[in-house]
C-alpha cells in the first residue's frame, strides 16, 4: 500500500536547483483516492488519542493539517511566514543552509496544556519543524507528534526533533 502511494509521487530532477531531485506531491494530492488514503493512514495513528489542535506549516502543511484536524475532531492552527497572520503573533527565526527564515503563529492559537499534532508534507533537514516545535513548546503545549507525509531519510531531519515524536508515512 505504501509503495502504491510512493509510486504516485513524481520526481523532478534539478529542481529547485541543479543536483536536487524534488519530490512533487501534487500528483498524489490531485488523485482523490490516494489523497484520502494518505490522510486516513496518518490519522489512524492518532485515533483514540487526545489531539486538541493540529498545526499546519506553510504552505503544504495546511493541506495535510486541515484534513487531519477534520478527521481527529481537532482545531487547526496555521504557522505562516511573517506578516500573513492578522492578530498578535509569536515569531521564531531559525537557520537555513544559507541564511535564516522566520515563522509566526498567533499568540492565542494554542493554550497551555493543549495536546498538539504538528503536520507538514515533508521532513528534510528538520530546521523548519524544529522552529515550529520550539514555538509550540514555548506556548506550554504538549506535542503529540510531528507527522509528515514524506521523509527524506538521508537528510536525517528527525535528529533535530523530539525523540519518539516523529512519524512519516512515506520514506525515501
Amino acid at each position: 500500500m505504501m509503495e502504491d502511494l510512493k509510486s504516485i509521487i513524481r520526481d523532478i530532477p534539478d529542481f529547485p536547483k541543479k543536483g536536487i531531485v524534488f519530490k512533487d506531491i501534487t500528483t498524489l494530492l490531485q488523485d482523490a483516492q490516494s489523497y484520502q488514503r494518505m490522510i486516513d493512514l496518518i490519522a489512524h495513528r492518532y485515533v483514540g488519542q487526545r489531539v486538541d489542535k493540529v498545526v499546519g506549516v506553510e504552505a503544504r502543511g495546511f493541506i495535510i493539517g486541515a484534513a487531519l484536524a477534520y478527521k481527529l475532531c481537532a482545531g487547526v492552527v496555521l504557522v505562516r511566514k511573517p506578516g500573513k497572520l492578522p492578530s498578535e503573533t509569536f515569531s521564531k527565526t531559525y537557520s537555513l543552509e544559507y541564511g535564516t527564515d522566520t515563522l509566526e503563529i498567533h499568540r492565542d492559537a494554542i493554550k497551555p496544556g493543549e495536546r498538539v499534532l504538528i503536520a507538514d508534507d515533508l521532513l528534510a533537514t528538520g530546521g523548519t519543524m524544529a522552529a515550529v516545535v520550539d514555538m509550540v513548546l514555548s506556548m506550554r503545549a504538549e506535542i503529540v507528534d510531528c507527522c509528515f507525509m514524506t521523509e527524506l531519510n538521508f537528510l536525517n531531519g528527525r535528529s533535530k526533533l523530539p525523540a519518539g515524536k516523529v512519524y512519516s508515512l512515506l520514506n525515501f
